[in-house]
């Protein structure tokens, strides 16, 4: 069965060759942007084309084993499982305006065992296709209230490229204008680092902005930590990112989870700002947040912090949400303890 809402308007025209382009967006619109199941009244939609979808197309829903309200801040964690077995999670983020981002799992678990990340410590089960990572975001937004979502961020559980086609292609049916109308520069997708697969990205040109997962410039501690390191340089992905930046936004984007004694020194700015020299780059900065690991203290963190400000390079502090229900970056692992279990959709304030 083909999932009507893993499709984009032009796949779902060359699948159903039923129907065209104009009826396959007002298809999607139906599923999607109105979020409704039945295909009864679509305009132009003919009887064999209905037949059609309705015998070889499927739209079936997440089931959402439970729902995790932090009762620090209004993040919520979503456990989520499919028909195709696993289950995996979504987060609901507080944006600073009155509205909702959604940080989806790309993947149940994940092959690459970062050290610091419990989803590493999982292992890889299976990719999920485009319709469940679009269902993540259309199931948060079922329960946002008054707030709409207008971010998505491909940061939850799994490495996004290495289910690089799925998902580029949920991320187009969520920008979509038939679809839930992201922005495409509000859809964000996190990657530890595949050089040809960043590469491919930028040859590609997609809207999405990109951000590498880096946590360290040196090649001997990356690797200590990522286990991916080992097979591709940091230079590389270097080269990688600045080309991209230099075809998109001219901002290269990265990530760094910080870690007590391990990646705030001096020398990880300088690195940094020798890597990166002639391209503005901004950092995201966040704690790590593991049990093996330690985050640093307020001082070591400002000395990184006034570092990298020395050398010019851009950075922001990243809060880290929904502490008592695992819900900050490298902790969703379908860990259930903490927070307040809710059994409905209201949003929690």
């Amino acid at each position: 069965m083909i999932h009507l809402r893993g499709e984009t308007p032009e796949s779902l025209k060359d699948r159903f060759p039923e129907i065209d382009l104009g009826v396959a967006r007002r298809v999607l619109s139906r599923l999607v942007s109105e979020d409704r199941d039945e295909l009864d009244g679509v305009r132009g939609l003919s009887r064999r084309a209905f037949a059609a979808l309705r015998s070889r197309g499927c739209t079936t829903r997440l089931e959402i084993v439970e729902r995790r309200a932090s009762q620090v801040d209004p993040f919520v964690k979503y456990l989520f499982r499919s028909g195709e077995g696993g289950v995996f999670e979504a987060v609901r983020i507080p944006l600073e305006k009155p509205r909702f981002s959604v940080c989806v799992s790309s993947q149940v678990g994940c092959a690459l065992g970062c050290r610091f990340c419990g989803t590493g410590r999982l292992g890889l089960l299976r990719n999920l296709e485009a319709w469940e990572i679009v269902e993540q975001v259309l199931s948060v937004r079922r329960e946002s209230g008054p707030r709409p979502v207008t971010g998505v961020v491909f940061q939850g559980q799994g490495e996004p490229f290495q289910n690089y086609d799925n998902v580029v292609r949920a991320a187009a049916i969520l920008r979509d204008p038939s679809g839930a109308r992201i922005r495409g520069d509000r859809i964000t997708i996190s990657s530890v680092g595949i050089p040809p697969l960043i590469e491919r990205y930028t040859d590609e040109g997609h809207p999405y902005r990109l951000i590498l997962s880096l946590t360290s410039a040196f090649d001997g501690r990356r690797q200590g930590l990522v286990p991916l390191a080992a097979r591709y340089d940091v230079a590389s992905l270097a080269r990688a990112m600045i080309r991209h930046a230099r075809a998109q936004s001219g901002v290269v984007h990265l990530a760094y989870v910080l870690m007590a004694g391990i990646n705030t020194s001096e020398d990880e700015a300088e690195e940094l700002s020798r890597l990166f020299s002639g391209v503005r780059v901004r950092l995201s900065l966040i704690d790590v947040h593991d049990p093996y690991f330690s985050p640093p203290s307020d001082t070591e963190r400002g000395l990184f912090m006034a570092a990298l400000a020395a050398r010019g390079l851009g950075f922001v502090r990243r809060y880290s949400g929904g502490p008592d229900i695992h819900a900050a970056c490298g902790m969703l692992a379908g860990e259930r303890r903490g927070g307040e279990r809710i059994l409905s959709g209201l949003p929690v304030e």
